[in-house]
This record gives structure tokens, C-alpha cells and sequence, in this order.
């Protein structure tokens, strides 16, 4: 299978949910081998991108032909499904079913309080058997739910978008940080900043600049996983960010941390996560103009 992955557009839509956002595929547009599919599950998921649909071998093509005829009358069914589903609505429900007990329970597992869990809404979903993080673009509005079960397993409900994981009562002004998912948002919580999560080591791009542009920090600071795929995705992210505002900073977590919330289980206060921030180079826009010439 090839590494190649492309993403689908209106022209080139999902060969297996049939949309023109948000999913990879792989092969000649015209006739993909594979997808990874950020809405259809299947048993091979990859990471936050979604879920791994093979559709045909290399040497075979015809096989996506007779896959892809098969799956098309289900699609507007799953539309009309999606479009049914208000995910405001869904969210608030969801946050008044979890129980303190429950909350309290998922707090000590993952080594939170419980009131950074309540800034980012976190409810429970009997119908999924998991707890729910809503999913916001950067007006707030809530466009989608991310799922996390007891046991750590993690998906999100059909038909919804990915968006931020925002808190109540966000500050504007000051500096904004940036972590990665709904939990490594809630460490930074309690560490006392200013935070949101985003979706993915590299996704939320667009709705991170228009929250950016709503809320005006004087700075904004993007604390990425430490590995490759999380350094590259804070990058791209930075390299746009500098035209929305002052200064970015990138930085991740020390090395016998993995991610946010392991610095703040293994003892990180707010003077520490500070002071790597402040460490870290501060990147400005640069404009570069040429003299004109008689």
C-alpha cells in the first residue's frame, strides 16, 4: 500500500462516506486503493486521522469499482442521519447525564481535577458507553463530539467535524496556548494558563486562526508532542500562526515526558510550564521588501 496519502475534496470525495473533507486516500484519484476515513469505522484505526478502509490490491483496481457500487446507496442515509444530529444540543445533554461520581472517577484516572474537565464540558454518553468531550470550531459553536471510553479507547460520533476543545470562560488577551487533544488542554488548565486543544497533532488548523482572530492573544504559545509527527504539525502551525499574531512560541514537553499531562503528573507547576515557554524563541512574521532600483 502506498504512503502517498492524499486528501479528498469535492471533486475527489471519500470513497467510503462519500464526503469532500476531512479523509485520505491513496492511489490515482480516479480509482483509490485505499482511504483512511475520519467518519466510517473500521477494526484498523490511524491515530486522530480515522479509521483504515483497504479497497483494493495494487494489481487489482476493479475491486474498488465493485467496493465503491456496493457502498453508494447507503450514503444518503448517513446524511440525513449526520444533518438530524444537533451536536449543541447533544453536548448539553451529555453534560448533565455524567454523574460527579463518574466525573470524579475519570479525573483520578487521568491524573486531573475535575474542574478542568468541567471547563471543557466533559459529559457521558450511555448510548456510546463513554465519556464526551464537545468539539468546537472557533466561534464556539459546537460542531462535534470526541469519545473516550473507560477503557482509554477513543473515537468520535458520526457526523460530526473535529473542531477545538475549548473551555468555558476562556480568557482573551494574554497569551493562548496550545496543546493537543481535550486532556494534554486540561492539564495546562490546571497548571493555571490559558489553553485550548486541538483535535490532532496537526489538525484544527482553520479554526484555530479564527479563534486566534476572536479572542486577539498578545502571544501564543504551541506545546507539541514530542515526536516527529507532532514537531512537524506544530510547525505548520506556527508558520501559519505568526500572521494572526505577535509572537509564537513551540515548544514541547521535557524529555521523560511524553505529553502535557505527563510533565504535569510528574510534578510540573505553573512556574515550570512559564519558564519553558519563556525559553522557548519567540517567531514573528517576517516581511522582507526590495529597494527599488532607477
Amino acid at each position: 500500500m502506498r504512503d502517498n496519502w492524499k486528501r479528498v475534496s469535492k471533486a475527489h470525495p471519500c470513497p467510503v462516506c462519500g464526503r469532500g473533507d476531512w479523509c485520505l486516500f491513496t492511489g490515482p484519484e480516479g480509482s483509490p486503493t485505499a482511504a483512511i476515513c475520519a467518519r466510517t469505522e473500521s477494526p484498523k484505526r490511524c491515530g486522530e486521522a480515522g479509521w483504515l478502509h483497504k479497497l483494493a490490491d495494487e494489481d487489482n483496481r476493479d475491486d474498488w469499482r465493485r467496493v465503491r457500487r456496493i457502498a453508494i446507496p447507503s450514503r444518503p442515509e448517513f446524511n440525513r442521519t449526520a444533518a438530524a444530529i444537533d451536536f449543541e444540543r447533544l453536548a448539553h445533554r451529555c453534560e448533565a447525564a455524567l454523574k460527579p461520581e463518574a466525573l470524579e472517577r475519570l479525573a483520578d484516572s487521568l491524573g486531573l481535577t475535575t474542574a478542568s474537565l468541567r471547563r471543557l464540558s466533559v459529559g457521558w454518553s450511555a448510548r456510546h458507553a463513554a465519556f464526551t468531550f464537545p468539539m468546537r470550531d472557533g466561534g464556539g459553536r459546537v460542531v462535534g463530539i470526541r469519545l473516550r471510553r473507560p477503557d482509554g479507547g477513543k473515537s468520535s460520533v458520526t457526523g460530526g467535524r473535529e473542531g477545538l476543545f475549548i473551555p468555558q470562560e476562556i480568557e482573551a488577551g494574554g497569551r493562548l496556548c496550545i496543546a493537543e487533544g481535550p486532556t494534554d488542554c486540561a492539564g495546562l488548565l490546571d497548571g493555571g494558563l490559558i489553553a485550548v486543544g486541538r483535535p490532532s497533532c496537526s489538525g484544527g488548523t482553520k479554526a484555530i486562526g479564527e479563534l486566534v482572530s476572536r479572542l486577539k492573544p498578545l502571544e501564543v504559545a504551541i506545546i507539541a508532542d514530542g515526536d516527529t509527527p507532532g514537531m512537524r504539525g506544530g510547525e505548520s502551525l506556527a508558520a501559519i500562526l505568526v500572521a494572526y499574531v505577535g509572537g509564537v512560541r513551540l515548544l514541547t514537553p521535557p524529555a521523560h515526558a511524553k505529553d502535557v499531562r505527563a510533565w504535569l503528573i510528574a510534578g510540573a507547576t505553573r512556574s515550570d510550564f512559564e519558564a519553558a515557554i519563556d525559553a522557548a524563541p519567540v517567531r514573528r512574521l517576517g516581511i522582507t521588501t526590495r529597494r527599488a532600483t532607477r
